[in-house]
Protein backbone atom coordinates (compact mmCIF):
# COMPACT_ATOMS: atom_id res chain seq x y z
CA UNK A 1 0.00 0.00 0.00
CA UNK A 2 1.70 3.53 -1.02
CA UNK A 3 0.43 6.55 0.71
CA UNK A 4 2.09 8.45 4.05
CA UNK A 5 3.00 6.15 6.60
CA UNK A 6 1.07 5.99 9.22
CA UNK A 7 1.00 4.90 13.34
CA UNK A 8 -2.05 4.52 15.11
CA UNK A 9 -2.24 4.78 18.73
CA UNK A 10 -5.08 3.88 21.02
CA UNK A 11 -6.12 1.81 24.09
CA UNK A 12 -9.11 0.55 22.33
CA UNK A 13 -8.67 -2.75 20.22
CA UNK A 14 -12.05 -1.86 18.60
CA UNK A 15 -10.83 1.89 17.60
CA UNK A 16 -7.83 0.86 16.22
CA UNK A 17 -9.26 -1.96 14.47
CA UNK A 18 -11.67 0.57 12.98
CA UNK A 19 -9.01 3.09 12.34
CA UNK A 20 -7.11 1.25 10.47
CA UNK A 21 -10.17 -0.41 7.97
CA UNK A 22 -10.95 3.42 7.44
CA UNK A 23 -7.42 4.32 6.17
CA UNK A 24 -6.07 1.40 4.61
CA UNK A 25 -7.79 1.87 1.22
CA UNK A 26 -6.05 5.21 1.17
CA UNK A 27 -2.84 5.23 2.88
CA UNK A 28 -0.21 2.61 4.70
CA UNK A 29 -0.66 1.84 8.20
CA UNK A 30 2.51 0.44 9.36
CA UNK A 31 1.64 -0.21 13.11
CA UNK A 32 -1.05 -0.11 15.88
CA UNK A 33 -0.19 0.51 19.97
CA UNK A 34 -1.76 0.85 22.48
CA UNK A 35 0.24 2.27 25.27
CA UNK A 36 3.00 5.04 25.25
CA UNK A 37 6.18 2.82 25.14
CA UNK A 38 4.97 1.01 22.10
CA UNK A 39 4.29 3.78 20.66
CA UNK A 40 7.60 5.80 21.35
CA UNK A 41 9.43 2.30 20.20
CA UNK A 42 7.39 2.19 17.13
CA UNK A 43 8.09 5.77 15.84
CA UNK A 44 11.63 4.84 16.35
CA UNK A 45 11.62 1.84 14.35
CA UNK A 46 8.86 2.52 11.48
CA UNK A 47 9.46 6.38 11.60
CA UNK A 48 5.67 7.51 10.38
CA UNK A 49 4.92 10.29 8.58
CA UNK A 50 2.03 10.67 11.00
CA UNK A 51 0.92 9.13 14.12
CA UNK A 52 -2.75 9.44 14.89
CA UNK A 53 -2.76 9.79 19.01
CA UNK A 54 -5.41 9.38 21.68
CA UNK A 55 -4.38 11.26 24.00
CA UNK A 56 -5.76 9.34 26.99
CA UNK A 57 -3.28 6.34 26.49
CA UNK A 58 -2.01 4.38 29.39
CA UNK A 59 0.91 4.95 31.08
CA UNK A 60 1.75 8.65 30.25
CA UNK A 61 -0.98 10.28 28.72
CA UNK A 62 -0.51 11.74 25.14
CA UNK A 63 -0.15 14.99 26.92
CA UNK A 64 2.95 14.15 27.76
CA UNK A 65 3.86 11.63 25.04
CA UNK A 66 3.33 14.53 22.17
CA UNK A 67 6.29 16.28 22.97
CA UNK A 68 8.35 13.43 23.03
CA UNK A 69 7.72 12.18 19.93
CA UNK A 70 8.43 15.28 18.07
CA UNK A 71 11.74 14.99 20.14
CA UNK A 72 12.04 11.82 18.73
CA UNK A 73 10.84 12.06 15.12
CA UNK A 74 10.53 15.71 14.10
CA UNK A 75 9.14 15.38 10.64
CA UNK A 76 6.35 12.89 11.83
CA UNK A 77 3.26 15.00 12.20
CA UNK A 78 1.19 13.73 15.20
CA UNK A 79 -2.88 14.09 14.71
CA UNK A 80 -4.96 13.90 18.06
CA UNK A 81 -8.12 12.42 18.21
CA UNK A 82 -9.73 12.57 21.30
CA UNK A 83 -13.02 12.19 22.92
CA UNK A 84 -11.84 15.44 25.32
CA UNK A 85 -13.50 19.10 24.09
CA UNK A 86 -10.92 21.11 26.57
CA UNK A 87 -10.24 23.95 24.37
CA UNK A 88 -7.39 24.48 26.79
CA UNK A 89 -5.95 21.03 26.00
CA UNK A 90 -6.45 21.58 22.45
CA UNK A 91 -4.97 25.07 22.36
CA UNK A 92 -1.87 23.62 23.79
CA UNK A 93 -1.12 20.46 21.87
CA UNK A 94 -1.84 22.58 18.57
CA UNK A 95 0.75 24.99 19.70
CA UNK A 96 3.55 23.00 20.75
CA UNK A 97 3.44 19.71 19.31
CA UNK A 98 0.02 18.65 17.56
CA UNK A 99 -0.67 19.32 13.59
CA UNK A 100 -4.32 18.90 13.90
CA UNK A 101 -6.89 18.42 16.82
CA UNK A 102 -9.97 16.09 16.17
CA UNK A 103 -13.07 14.23 18.06
CA UNK A 104 -13.71 10.97 18.09
CA UNK A 105 -17.65 11.37 17.28
CA UNK A 106 -16.12 12.79 14.00
CA UNK A 107 -12.90 10.75 12.88
CA UNK A 108 -14.91 8.90 10.16
CA UNK A 109 -15.60 12.17 8.21
CA UNK A 110 -13.01 14.31 9.08
CA UNK A 111 -9.50 11.85 9.92
CA UNK A 112 -8.82 11.32 6.03
CA UNK A 113 -9.28 14.81 5.58
CA UNK A 114 -7.42 15.59 8.27
CA UNK A 115 -4.61 13.17 7.20
CA UNK A 116 -4.18 14.84 3.82
CA UNK A 117 -4.50 18.47 5.07
CA UNK A 118 -1.36 17.79 7.32
CA UNK A 119 0.33 16.28 4.37
CA UNK A 120 0.02 19.29 2.59
CA UNK A 121 1.72 21.12 5.45
CA UNK A 122 -1.79 22.79 6.79
CA UNK A 123 -3.26 21.88 9.98
CA UNK A 124 -6.64 20.61 10.87
CA UNK A 125 -8.86 21.38 13.65
CA UNK A 126 -12.73 19.97 14.10
CA UNK A 127 -15.25 22.56 13.46
CA UNK A 128 -16.64 22.08 17.31
CA UNK A 129 -13.50 23.09 18.61
CA UNK A 130 -12.13 25.34 16.01
CA UNK A 131 -15.21 27.33 16.68
CA UNK A 132 -14.27 27.80 20.49
CA UNK A 133 -11.08 28.76 19.81
CA UNK A 134 -12.26 31.54 17.93
CA UNK A 135 -14.69 32.58 20.42
CA UNK A 136 -12.39 32.49 23.36
CA UNK A 137 -9.81 34.52 20.97
CA UNK A 138 -12.47 36.87 20.52
CA UNK A 139 -13.26 37.47 23.81
CA UNK A 140 -9.21 37.13 24.71
CA UNK A 141 -7.50 39.09 21.44
CA UNK A 142 -4.17 39.93 23.74
CA UNK A 143 -4.29 36.61 26.05
CA UNK A 144 -1.12 34.84 25.99
CA UNK A 145 -2.30 32.12 27.68
CA UNK A 146 0.79 32.34 30.52
CA UNK A 147 -0.14 35.10 32.71
CA UNK A 148 -3.93 35.45 32.48
CA UNK A 149 -5.99 32.14 33.99
CA UNK A 150 -8.95 30.65 32.40
CA UNK A 151 -12.26 30.18 33.23
CA UNK A 152 -11.34 26.10 33.42
CA UNK A 153 -8.13 26.96 35.00
CA UNK A 154 -9.72 29.18 38.07
CA UNK A 155 -11.79 26.03 38.75
CA UNK A 156 -9.63 23.31 38.96
CA UNK A 157 -7.12 25.75 41.23
CA UNK A 158 -10.39 26.52 43.14
CA UNK A 159 -10.84 22.92 43.88
CA UNK A 160 -7.37 21.89 44.21
CA UNK A 161 -6.94 25.05 46.73
CA UNK A 162 -9.77 24.15 48.62
CA UNK A 163 -8.59 20.38 49.03
CA UNK A 164 -9.53 18.08 46.91
CA UNK A 165 -7.40 15.42 45.42
CA UNK A 166 -7.01 15.90 41.34
CA UNK A 167 -9.28 12.60 41.22
CA UNK A 168 -12.45 14.33 43.19
CA UNK A 169 -12.05 17.61 41.32
CA UNK A 170 -12.50 15.50 38.32
CA UNK A 171 -15.80 14.04 39.23
CA UNK A 172 -17.03 17.43 40.14
CA UNK A 173 -15.94 18.96 36.53
CA UNK A 174 -17.04 15.36 34.63
CA UNK A 175 -13.35 15.52 33.14
CA UNK A 176 -10.46 12.62 33.61
CA UNK A 177 -7.99 13.05 36.31
CA UNK A 178 -5.64 13.56 33.71
CA UNK A 179 -6.97 16.93 32.43
CA UNK A 180 -6.92 18.02 36.08
CA UNK A 181 -3.46 17.61 35.58
CA UNK A 182 -2.88 18.76 33.09
CA UNK A 183 -4.47 22.11 34.19
CA UNK A 184 -2.27 21.82 37.59
CA UNK A 185 1.10 21.89 36.41
CA UNK A 186 0.05 24.42 33.58
CA UNK A 187 -0.88 26.15 35.95
CA UNK A 188 1.90 25.87 38.08
CA UNK A 189 4.24 25.66 35.19
CA UNK A 190 3.30 29.43 33.91
CA UNK A 191 2.80 31.07 37.47
CA UNK A 192 6.43 29.66 38.99
CA UNK A 193 4.78 27.60 41.65
CA UNK A 194 6.93 24.87 42.66
CA UNK A 195 4.99 23.38 45.82
CA UNK A 196 1.07 22.86 46.65
CA UNK A 197 1.60 25.35 49.35
CA UNK A 198 2.58 27.76 46.32
CA UNK A 199 -1.14 26.61 44.48
CA UNK A 200 -3.46 28.09 47.49
CA UNK A 201 -1.25 30.78 48.16
CA UNK A 202 -1.69 32.02 44.55
CA UNK A 203 -5.35 30.78 44.92
CA UNK A 204 -5.73 33.45 47.78
CA UNK A 205 -3.92 35.89 45.73
CA UNK A 206 -6.15 35.59 42.36
CA UNK A 207 -9.01 35.77 45.01
CA UNK A 208 -10.27 32.54 43.50
CA UNK A 209 -10.68 31.14 47.23
CA UNK A 210 -10.50 33.47 50.28
CA UNK A 211 -8.03 33.41 52.72
CA UNK A 212 -8.93 31.04 55.83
Amino acid sequence: MGGPAILLADDHTLVLEALKKLLEPEFNVVGTVSDAPDLLAATQTSKPDIVVLDIGLPQASGLEIGPKLKRLSPRTKVIVLTMNEDVEIARESLKRWASAYLLKGSASSELVKAIRDVMRGKSYVTPKIAQRLEDDFVRNPERTGTRELTARQREVLRLLAEGRTMKEAAQVLNVTPRTVAFHKYRIMDDFGLRTNSDLVKFAIREKVISPR
